[in-house]
């Protein structure tokens, strides 16, 4: 069952730590300490003692089995083969015998969170340091069994080999005795496999997953799934508005003619992470969705009670088209005296809708206090970011609260601060009994923490010569950052204001040019109405969509075909040309997928409605970038405007493929969240809550609308990145332009609707 959990994170600072590698009962065990504390003990001695709590990132037990603490939630990103494969292809180590372990929650385990596409980014070098490490300790010690020096010996699938005689890593974890530790130094120098060495990384690689057999023959332990002796069922009443609501009384007089209501508890929470809320107790989850449908609460309702999408967007257009709104993210030359100056001017506003998230498996907890802790049983992504809300609602110290995680039914960004958790354990604690809290679709729904509604405002200006010589870039929307995590809110590049990066991020585009300014701009509506989330793809899902549909709409303007228009400033001067190790080669490399990708749809010929778009996207953030060059083909019929998108094409350059099948799922998932985002989904907020609450309502992308996709990585030996989340980025940007292709209407608005086009055709 352990295996089945999800319990670990990333480190904070890896330069401050050192690595140990020691003999122990179960065999040997590679962990990290603190570099200042590690030394007063031997490696041995801090492993056996679990002095200064090491991390252990690997252990190899007699038989030479090797299993891989994943330090990172599962969530059908396939993480675990991810990262288990990059400790051991750097080992060497039969992948036969390789496991993977979710481990616990504890401040050992540092700063604790699965998002942004980060995680084979940030693990990718200390995990490849961890199995070098390992490897040149067997080396060390095979060759002693062998009596050769370690320089004649290589490391092979589980064996030291030297000429023509080996010893297997069992013999040696049985007969060897381990003792040594690297210096932070020492790790920094520790020698790394050259690209063309690697056999389980990279493209054409072939190896089993190991996350995948108990997803798919049941032995899998999701949050939803579990169960503690003596616990109570619950489920919440969702209040009218997401804050200030109160309630004045509740009438259960109809719940309690339903067998097995306990009755309800009206929650204090010191957190404020949950207002107004009453939550419904029963034996069993059936009798508890019953008993709040016949609840009779009423409410003091918050001060957004009458908020609507309209309201939301009408707030988001003024506010762009104020000159002096918002926080300077990008400052590029003169922007404002340019336009100012300029005797051509073009701008266009764009909006994306409110979008939910709609992940699977709905909110669920467990909350229980057990031998003086409170343990927290669900499936959450930032722990770090969840543990002092609880802590401060419990009103106890942080290190009493354990956060037990297990597998994810879709987290998309959801499940990143855990609020849900807060309620179950306030439950808990009034009634002195565990809680298993579970949310109905509805209840998810209306509790989400919902992709803002979003602005966008883009103004070009034009030489002499009708040449691009300015482009500011404005956009407003609810922060979640600002929300859910404030500490992490970033300066403005001109020290005035701070502006939430997961909001802004794509703005800062890899495109040269001489007059650029972008302003992020806070949406304050949209911030009291509700708490605006992180959604996959976060930021770029909506400010590509407005700046790659308006470097289109500059293209035709000036008579330029839009790819070569793309092509011309993806030159990688300047600040373009990128820095190591992430972004080696800088805008040459989005140069070159765009160019790919143009080449590939070439000799498609189009029939009567049809047209092919292309787009640009860089992933999540300019420090990681996935560079994507994506073309979407679509149909249009004229008479009802009906969008057919036929097939999207996508050409990545991500570095190194860790895990090539893992890789083409993520791929393959985003660009089809892309298109139902495109065309299909969307939200509205009506009297202060989200007005679509099932699937019903809510209409994602279906069966008989995915396109045909053609997906290509690039072969490269570069640092890999993220990519769960980039390949959502430029696929309505590519859709919105081939739309234009096809029938002369440019679309600004997302969700694109047939009757949008409708009304284009007949302007």
């Amino acid at each position: 069952m352990k295996k089945l959990f999800q319990k670990n994170s990333e480190t904070v600072n890896l330069n401050r730590r050192s690595f140990m590698i020691g003999s122990a009962s179960a065999g040997l065990v590679m962990a990290f300490a603190p570099a200042l504390l590690s030394g007063s003990l031997s490696a041995k001695e801090s492993i056996s003692q679990q002095a200064f709590s090491p991390t252990i990132w690997w252990t190899m037990d007699t038989n030479g089995g090797v299993e891989v603490s994943i330090a990172k939630a599962e969530m059908g990103q396939h993480i675990g083969t991810a990262l288990a494969r990059i400790v051991a292809d750097e080992l060497e180590c039969d992948w036969d015998k390789v496991s993977i372990t979710y481990v616990d929650t504890h401040e050992k385990w540092g700063y604790m969170v699965t998002g942004g596409s980060w995680s084979v980014f940030q693990s990718f070098k200390p995990l490849s340091q961890a199995g070098a490490a390992g490897r040149l300790a067997l080396i060390d010690a095979g060759a002693k069994m062998l009596g050769v020096k370690p320089e004649q010996c290589i490391a092979q699938k589980g064996q030291i080999v030297a000429g023509g005689q080996s010893v297997s890593y069992a013999d040696i974890v049985q007969k060897g005795e381990f003792n040594l530790t690297f210096t932070s130094e020492e790790v920094a120098k520790l020698p790394l496999k050259p690209a063309n060495k690697r056999h389980l990384t990279g493209l054409n690689q072939d190896f089993k997953a190991l996350d995948i057999p108990a997803k798919t023959n049941g032995t899998a332990v999701y949050g939803i799934d579990v169960e503690i002796e003596g616990m109570v069922y619950a489920r919440p009443v969702i209040p009218p508005t997401r804050y200030g609501s109160k309630v004045t009384s509740v009438d259960d007089s109809g719940a309690k003619a339903i067998k097995g209501y306990r009755g309800f508890e009206i929650l204090n929470d010191p957190s404020n992470t949950v207002e107004g809320w009453v939550v419904v107790l029963a034996d069993n989850y059936h009798s508890a969705i019953k008993a709040v449908d016949a609840l009779n609460v009423s409410y003091q309702v918050g001060k957004t009670a009458n908020v609507s999408e309209s309201d939301i967007q009408a707030q988001g257009k003024k506010l762009c088209d104020d000159s002096a709104s918002g926080t300077l993210f990008v400052d590029e030359g003169n922007t404002p005296q340019v336009l100012a100056d300029a005797k051509n001017t073009f701008d266009a506003t764009y909006t994306t809708a409110t979008a939910s998230h709609y992940q699977l498996e709905p909110l669920n907890a467990i909350a229980e206090f057990k031998n003086g802790n409170w343990i927290v049983h669900t499936g959450n992504q930032w722990q770090s970011l969840t543990l002092p809300a609880l802590a401060k609602a419990l009103d106890i110290e942080q290190n009493k609260v354990i956060i037990r995680p297990y597998y994810l039914g879709g987290g998309f960004g959801r499940r990143l601060f855990g609020d849900w958790t807060v309620p179950a354990a306030l439950t808990a604690k009034a009634i002195g009994k565990p809680v298993k809290l579970v949310f109905t679709r509805e209840d998810d729904s209306l509790f989400d923490q919902s992709r803002s509604a979003s602005t966008a405002k883009l103004t070009a200006s034009f030489g002499e010569k009708g040449e691009l010589s300015a482009l500011e870039h404005a956009f407003a929307a609810g922060w979640p950052t600002k929300a859910m995590a404030p500490g992490f809110l970033a300066p403005g590049v001109d020290g005035n204001g701070k502006f939430d990066s997961f909001s802004a991020s794509g703005a800062d585009h890899w495109y040269s040019m001489s007059n650029h300014r972008a302003r992020a701009i806070n949406n304050e509506l949209a911030q009291s109405t509700f708490t605006p989330g992180w959604l996959r793809s976060v930021g770029p899902g909506w400010i590509v969509w407005s700046l790659e549909s308006f470097i289109d709409e500059i293209a035709h303007k000036q008579g330029i075909d839009p790819v070569k228009f793309r092509l011309s400033m993806l030159d990688g001067k300047g600040k373009q040309a990128g820095k190591a190790p992430e972004s080696v080669g800088g805008a040459r490399r989005l140069h070159d997928v765009l160019k790919k990708v143009s080449d590939k749809v070439s000799s498609i010929k189009l029939n009567e409605n049809e047209g092919i778009g292309f787009s640009v996207s860089s992933g999540q953030e300019r420090h990681m970038p996935a560079w994507i060059g994506t073309a979407a083909h679509v149909h249009v019929n004229k008479s009802d405007g009906k969008i057919t998108l036929k097939k999207l094409y996508a050409v990545v350059d991500a570095g190194l493929i860790v895990h090539p099948d893992g890789a083409m799922a993520q791929l393959e998932g985003s660009l089809l969240w892309g298109a139902s985002m495109a065309l299909h989904e969307s939200n509205s907020y009506k009297n202060g809550q989200v007005a679509a609450t099932n699937f019903n309502t809510y209409l994602p992308l279906r069966m008989q609308d995915v396109p045909e996709m053609d997906i290509e990585f690039v072969q490269s030996d570069e640092f890999p990145v993220g990519l769960g989340e980039p390949g959502v980025i430029g696929v309505a940007p590519a859709i919105g332009n081939a739309i234009y292709n096809a029938v002369g209407v440019r679309l600004r608005d997302l969700p694109m609707k047939p009757s949008a086009v409708v009304k284009g055709l007949k302007a």
